[in-house]
This record gives C-alpha cells, structure tokens and sequence, in this order.
C-alpha cells in the first residue's frame, strides 16, 4: 500500500512536470491552456500528501533525535511510543479533517474559481488519502514499537554531506 501510493505521488510529480512543460511551452509558443497553473498546484500538494507515508516507511521523515539518541531500553522504547502515538493521533485528526473537506467539497459541489472550474473534491481526495495512509503508516510503526520490532531506519543522507 505504501508503496501504490509513493507510485501515485510519483505519477503525480510526472503529470505537475508535464503540466509546467505546457505552461512553458505556451508561453514561447503564444498559446494558452486554462487551468495548467491550477493542475499543476493540484498534482503538488497530491504528490506531497501521498509520498508521506513512504517516506515514514524508509526513515527518511525529519526528526529531532537529541533526546532519543541520548536514552536507551526502557526509556527509549517509552519515547518512541509517545512520539508514534502523538504523531498517529495528530496524523488521525488531519485525516478525519481532510476526507471530511473532500466529503463537503463534492456534497455542496464546490469549484475551483479559476476557469478551470474543477470540482474540488478530485483534488482534495489526494491528500484525504495521503493522510488516511501516513494515518496507517504510523499505527503500524506504534504497534511495530510497543512489540518491539521495529527497526529504527536511518536516512543514509548525513553520510553524503561534504
């Protein structure tokens, strides 16, 4: 699942790639599409919600290890399963919010304002899914933690610093 959705952010950044390439080319061309800017906002803020999950899964999230690399045992493992669980509930509440958003959207049919008019529910259902997978993706890491297996992943990215 995890990794269907870092395909679906990808395709997204494909898709935002071919959206600026076309609003680039009318420009030199004098041609212009409508809604490119708008697509290419939505196909960003999909890509982003969508690979947060996968990058959870790989380590690769930012996170503040002073205090955790200064415990070990028992404190460590109790650190981690506070910041797990207070991450799985602020990622539970953006979820609930944002599927709700979506659920508004197509229910009063809002549109965009721009002349596009794109109902605002399609690009709204991408990051109500991104959340409700990062929602998945962190209770698997809570209970992965609590059973004492997870494996603390970390980005290999320090390592190519000069």
């Amino acid at each position: 699942m995890f990794d269907g959705a870092a395909a679906l952010a990808a395709a997204c950044m494909v898709a935002l790639l071919v959206m600026v390439m076309l609003s680039i080319s009318g420009r030199l061309l004098h041609f212009h599409l409508p809604g490119t800017d708008a697509y290419a906002g939505y196909l960003m803020a999909g890509a982003g919600f969508l690979a947060l999950a996968h990058t959870l899964k790989r380590g690769e999230h930012i996170r503040v290890t002073l205090l955790l690399g200064a415990l070990s045992g028992r404190a460590k493992h109790v650190l981690e399963l506070w910041a797990l669980g207070a991450s799985a509930a602020l990622a539970g509440l953006l979820a609930f919010y944002s599927v709700r958003l979506a659920w508004q959207s197509h229910a009063f049919n809002d549109i965009s304002t721009g002349n596009d008019a794109t109902p605002l529910w399609l690009p709204q259902l991408a990051m109500a899914a991104g959340t409700l997978i990062l929602l998945l993706a962190l209770i698997d890491e809570w209970l992965l933690e609590w059973r004492g297996l997870r494996v603390g992943l970390v980005s290999d990215e320090m390592l190519h610093n000069e």
